[in-house]
């Protein structure tokens, strides 16, 4: 008897360990628990003269999309401008594309291509797309088993500036993803049947960050960060500032809000920081807030600001954070600050500015680690440390993006535009530019 447990025992550990590495599926937006951090372990401390071993490589359209990694199985909603949003589905260990279902939905926009990440869930992939299509789509026979569109669905006309910009949460038997159209703030459906469980009122501004959780006071609340009015974009439209806001799960209430984040285009997710607070980074122009979300005698919150200050942000992510500090990419239109580490009472401890420059990358803390791109061509790996910047080893890997950029687009976004999310599982990281989908392994 006691020689069956330990086989049984063995075969379960094996489901989980491959040599010294932690297996763990990368199933939405920044990983497993939505904050760019792998419980994986065994990762490779150093690198080869030549860089990481690239394990495979797939031709992808232009875009900003990143991949979801579930079962061994990678998912990507790629995107032609022309004919519209695909699905594809890769084996994780070769790169074979196993299946694909698109559907039309024609449009471009400043900075054209592929705006967001699905999540894996059960059989099932979610997506939303450029002009806010909803899909979810079966794994075993991969044809969709309910379609919305989040926009035109609640009154939206023409798209936002750079389209929906959404990558789906789902929460127990919810997808949750921000509408932002005119009748509808952030909406939440039945997972298997599309239907519509609540909504909120419209939020105010256009915003392309995604919905996120936080826990307070042992609780969920999803926090949607809402943008100031674009003063470039939106001349028209009165200029007013924007709103972070707390929202009850399971009913849609609105719990608490915070309406003085000054920041014209929010992306990042709001994250959850610990303790009930909440950090929201952004990069026009305020670059973060920290607030605490109290609960009242009464039973209601209320969201104090902590401190607030533009020395430190992200312009396309949230920041990660590792033994109480934050890491963030925060270069913008107007700052070059690089890679910056700020501590949990909002103090600089250092910036790398140009030397290196870091400017709308994607990071994933692992191992004790930071695997970073720098938005343009180059893998990184990083120890975090508050006293200095550390690189451990680095590699140029990528291709240049958005060479044939125009205008505004070129002008601020350059000709390295390779800002997509990061996914990793197995060991196996999962990267992309502007042309390909690569694999590489950093694992032992």
């Amino acid at each position: 008897m006691k020689a069956n447990i330990k086989v049984i025992f063995f075969l379960l550990l094996s489901l989980f360990w491959i040599g010294n590495t932690f297996v763990s599926d990368w199933p939405q937006y920044l990983g497993p628990d939505r904050n760019s951090t792998s419980p994986e372990k065994g990762i490779l401390r150093s690198w080869p003269e030549g860089g990481p071993e690239v394990l495979w490589r797939v031709a992808v359209n232009r875009g900003f999309g990143g991949p979801v990694i579930k079962d061994n199985k990678v998912y990507l909603l790629d995107r032609d401008d022309e004919v519209g949003d695909t699905m594809r589905c890769f084996n994780l260990s070769n790169g074979e594309e196993l299946w694909k279902f698109g559907y039309e939905a024609k449009g471009s926009v400043m900075f054209p291509g592929s705006r967001s990440v699905p999540v894996v869930d059960g059989n099932y992939v979610y997506s939303c797309g450029h002009n806010g299509d909803v899909y979810c789509i079966d794994i075993n026979t991969h044809k969709p088993l309910w379609n919305k569109n989040v926009w035109t669905d609640f009154g939206g006309d023409s798209l936002p500036i750079w389209a929906i910009t959404q990558c789906p949460l789902i929460y127990n038997d919810l997808l949750i993803v921000a509408s932002q159209a005119p009748e509808a703030g952030v909406v939440a459906y039945d997972k298997l049947t599309g239907d519509v469980k609540w909504k909120t009122a419209n939020l105010g501004n256009e915003s392309y960050a995604s919905p996120s959780l936080a826990k307070i006071d042992g609780q969920d609340h999803i926090v949607m960060v809402i943008s100031s009015t674009n003063p470039v974009g939106n001349r028209d439209l009165p200029q007013t500032l924007g709103n972070i806001v707390g929202i009850e799960p399971l009913s849609g209430k609105i719990l608490w809000q915070y309406k003085d984040w000054q920041n014209h285009i929010s992306v990042p997710s709001a994250y959850d920081a610990s303790d009930n607070k909440v950090l929201v980074a952004g990069g026009y122009e305020t670059g973060v807030v920290m607030l605490e979300i109290k609960k009242q005698e009464d039973g209601s919150y209320n969201a104090v600001e902590l401190f607030k200050h533009n020395n430190f942000g992200d312009h396309t992510k949230p920041p990660i954070m590792h033994n109480g500090y934050f890491y963030a990419q925060y270069s913008t239109n107007s700052a070059r600050d690089g890679l910056v580490c700020m501590n949990m009472d909002g103090e600089i401890m250092w910036k790398t500015q140009r030397s290196p420059a870091f400017d709308k990358g994607s990071m994933i803390l692992v191992d004790g680690l930071i695997i970073s791109t720098d938005g343009r061509t180059t893998l990184y790996l990083i120890e975090p440390s508050p006293s200095e910047f550390k690189p451990l080893a680095s590699a140029e890997l990528l291709n240049q993006g958005g060479t044939d950029s125009e205008g505004i687009a070129l002008q601020v976004g350059g000709s390295t535009q390779n800002w997509a999310p990061l996914a990793l599982s197995n060991g196996k990281l999962l990267i992309r530019d502007q042309k390909q989908l690569m694999c590489v392994k950093v694992a032992e």
